[in-house]
């Protein structure tokens, strides 16, 4: 077995090259043939009817399901099955997607004329513009040459990895196009996680009342740190003499001072503290707050202040907490 530094050097190598082929699609995405592909999605007036073979085929039902999940009627149609009676579920209203990386899969050839018989319009995603499915489809979309990643460079890597995000952002547009709203995607998603983020109010998750860390900003840094620890979110809010918000002390700030100075005794609150904090309303989504903290510059952080109309803080709602949110939260 080879050494584990040989093996990262693999890792390295294939995260490089499939990073190289999704690069490559900013020309893709300002080619004619990619709006046109929007264009038919969100004018589509049946269901996307998405096919592929081999691993091309299970990005196939992936990207189908995410048209499902965000508004856009779709169905995954397995090319063998399609020969055998399942091409019964295709009507003339639909569009059919076919991605291929050569072009030359047999089953996606054979099929491609009798969806254009069926007055079915035929997109073909491939990474050879010159392929037999390239010249039967009705809107070829080129993604090639692609080169997979990895010691054996028959297996796909980079070209699924291109496919899923070339269908990625067909979702993403189609859902855009329509204006889904959170609502919206909620009553899509009535359970698990995403469903709750995206009905579920910040103010029904919070830490509240005695739950809530607060030190004045006068207060020496030993005292806040007995707050913090009480208190147990890794962060406590700072407030001046009218109880308005005007820092953060967190575990990392008391970290980088005692790093810098080798002691906190002399210290007070308002010297180390984060000025400017995240905030968000009471009344906000938690799936804007967790996007939110996620999206965060210069980094992610775990923890939001709720303040009120006065920029008093009221609460603090922590990342640990949104991602646990499910039927039973309250």
């Amino acid at each position: 077995m080879k050494p584990t530094s040989d093996l990262l050097g693999v890792a390295r190598d294939v995260l490089a090259r499939e990073l190289e082929g999704v690069g490559s699609l900013r020309p893709v995405i300002d080619s004619p043939p990619f709006s046109e592909v929007i264009e038919r999605i969100v004018g589509c007036r049946g269901r996307v009817v998405v096919l592929g073979v081999g691993k091309s085929g299970h990005v196939a039902q992936r990207i189908a399901a995410s048209f499902r999940s965000t508004g856009t009627p779709a169905v995954f149609l397995h090319p063998t099955e399609a020969v055998h009676g399942d091409l019964g579920l295709v009507g003339p209203a639909d569009l059919a997607i076919f991605f291929s990386k050569s072009g030359e899969s047999q089953e996606l050839i054979g099929l491609a004329p009798r969806f254009r018989r069926m007055g079915v319009p035929v997109v073909a995603v491939v990474a050879d513009a010159g392929s037999t499915l390239a010249r039967d489809a009705d809107l070829a979309v080129n993604v090639g040459p692609l080169e997979e990643a990895g010691p054996l460079r028959l297996v796909p890597s980079t070209s699924t990895t291109v496919f899923q995000v070339l269908g990625d952002l067909w979702v993403a547009c189609a859902y855009t196009a329509r204006g889904l709203s959170e609502e919206e995607l909620s009553f899509l998603h009535p359970g698990g996680l995403i469903g709750h983020q995206a009905t579920s109010r910040v103010e029904a998750l919070m830490h509240r009342d005695r739950e809530l860390p607060r030190v004045p900003m006068t207060l020496p840094i030993r005292e806040a740190v007995v707050e913090m620890v009480e208190k147990r979110l890794g962060m406590t809010t700072v407030v001046d003499a009218d109880g308005k918000l005007v820092g953060i002390l967190t575990d990392g700030d008391i970290r980088r001072v005692i790093h810098a100075h080798g002691s906190i005794d002399d210290l007070k609150v308002h010297e180390v503290m984060t000025t400017n904090p995240r905030t968000i309303a009471g009344d906000a989504l938690v799936a804007q707050a967790v996007a939110a903290m996620e999206t965060n510059a210069p980094g992610p952080i775990t923890a939001l202040v709720v303040v009120d109309d006065e920029d008093r803080p009221v609460g603090v709602v922590h990342l640990h907490d949104c991602l646990r949110l499910g039927p039973t939260s309250s």
